[in-house]
């Protein structure tokens, strides 16, 4: 099993935002003679290209570039491919950074490859706010304000042994909370829950995504990150994403009471709280799991929801938001440049509050983190800037080829982990299997 329900066919916010590192098909292979993509700062990294297309090696030479993660040429060139099909190229990793190398075949990208310095070195771009704490603990008392009023309608689940139900809150603002909730048939027995938070992008959720893991005896609640019914049909999803829904990252974003973000992070803790006081919860594993966005939503979460037990988090977005401070490209959403006329200082500091570096110091459970080396969306050195923060037992997955997407399995290193052996622990009352790394 992968991660592929994380992955969304409405997930426009790819063609917004970076164009991918990697192409459909890779028609070389590049691997760093590190097998992790992990070295010391001042290290060589040693690339190693093989020729992997169905027909023979070009006779041409292909070119290269490396390229730092604020998108800066390190060096452009060209290697001819050995009658074997095979060709190297060095770089330095001068301090603690991750590089990426992407080749070409004419124009064409062909391949790409990334490479990482002291990763356990990098550190935030900026200091966490003195009152970081004090802001969330009063918006999580605004939010206690507001009775949850959750409201249930059970559906068919279309899957035997299985009970569905459709699940709205109240929020703050006047705003709400959509979701599904899926668990299995059998009543009267205690069961694990797993919150399940969602990618970027304006789309439904899909039915399967809560009764898959309810069949595994999971309680399971998913919710949508806007104010909006999950099945509409995707016409609906495509007019809220060109319309009101536009950008939605940047909406409110100069200032730290008016971020977007500020109900979708409430949300979250929410459909927490709503889980962990059900009569039916055992008690024991409340489980919150997400990619890019998701990813994003499942540290937060872990950071201010007491209850929660795991975070399970693939390429999480929202990390090192200030990181062109430091000479290096945040996570999505880009606070950093989503300014639209706004007051550049504004945004800045607005995004200190909603930035994963600066939650990270508050989680207290286990956390199993996936980093792509060729991530331009959400670059790896931001996301280990906040890895670094963490005291929690955790354990992060490097994958080399693995740019934001899942292309030709390259996150099978963090699915692995993830679906065969973190969640069937958690489920069965376990402690969670992290391996130091």
């Amino acid at each position: 099993m992968s991660l592929r329900p994380f992955r969304s066919p409405l997930l426009l916010l790819v063609a917004l935002t970076c164009a991918a590192a990697a192409p459909a098909t890779q028609r070389v292979e590049i691997t760093p003679d590190h097998e992790n993509g992990i070295y010391a700062a001042g290290d060589d990294v040693t690339w190693t290209i093989r020729w992997k297309g169905s027909a023979p090696p070009p006779t041409t030479n292909v070119s290269y570039t490396v390229k730092r993660f604020d998108f800066s040429d390190i060096d452009t060139g060209s290697a001819a491919l050995s009658a074997s099909g095979e060709a190297r190229v060095q770089a330095k990793l001068r301090e603690p950074d991750a590089l990426m190398i992407q080749v070409y075949v004419g124009k064409e990208t062909a391949g790409a490859s990334g490479a990482i310095a002291a990763p356990d070195k990098i550190a935030p771009s900026s200091p966490r706010p003195d009152d970081f704490d004090t802001f969330w603990e009063s918006k999580l008392k605004e939010l206690a304000s507001v009775p949850p009023n959750p409201q249930l309608q059970k559906l068919d689940s279309g899957k035997e042994n299985v009970d569905y139900y459709k699940i709205d809150f109240d929020n703050i603002r006047g705003t709400h909370i959509h979701g599904q909730l899926a668990k299995p048939a059998s009543g009267g027995q205690k069961l694990p829950a797993l919150l399940i938070v969602q990618w970027a992008g304006v789309y439904g959720l899909q039915k399967s995504w809560v009764t898959d893991r309810a069949a595994e005896g999971w309680m399971a609640l998913n919710i949508e990150p806007h104010d909006l019914p999950i099945d509409e049909p995707e016409s609906f999803y495509k007019q809220q994403f060109e319309g009101p829904l536009k950008n939605y990252w940047a909406i409110g974003n100069d200032d730290r009471d008016t971020s977007y973000y500020l109900r979708m992070y409430l949300s979250c803790y929410r459909a927490a709280e709503y889980l962990s006081q059900r009569d039916d919860w055992d008690g024991k594993a409340l489980v919150v799991i997400g990619a890019s966005q998701g990813g994003q939503q499942a540290l937060m979460t872990a950071a201010l929801h007491p209850k929660i037990t795991a975070a399970l988090a693939n390429v999480p977005a929202g990390c090192d938001m200030l990181g062109p401070d430091a000479g290096r490209r945040g996570g999505f959403p880009q606070w950093y440049e989503q300014i639209h006329g706004k007051d550049p200082k504004k945004v800045h500091e607005a995004s200190r509050y909603y930035d994963i570096v600066n939650f990270a110091p508050r989680i207290r459970r286990p956390v199993l983190i996936g980093i792509g080396l060729i991530d331009e969306t959400c670059p790896p050195a931001g996301i280990f800037a906040a890895v670094n923060q963490i005291t929690a037992p955790k354990e992060v997955i490097l994958m080399p080829k693995s740019g934001h997407q899942n292309v030709e399995n390259s996150q099978a290193p963090f699915d692995e982990r993830c679906w065969k052996a973190w969640l069937p622990a958690l489920r069965d009352q376990k402690s969670a299997p992290v391996e130091a790394k």
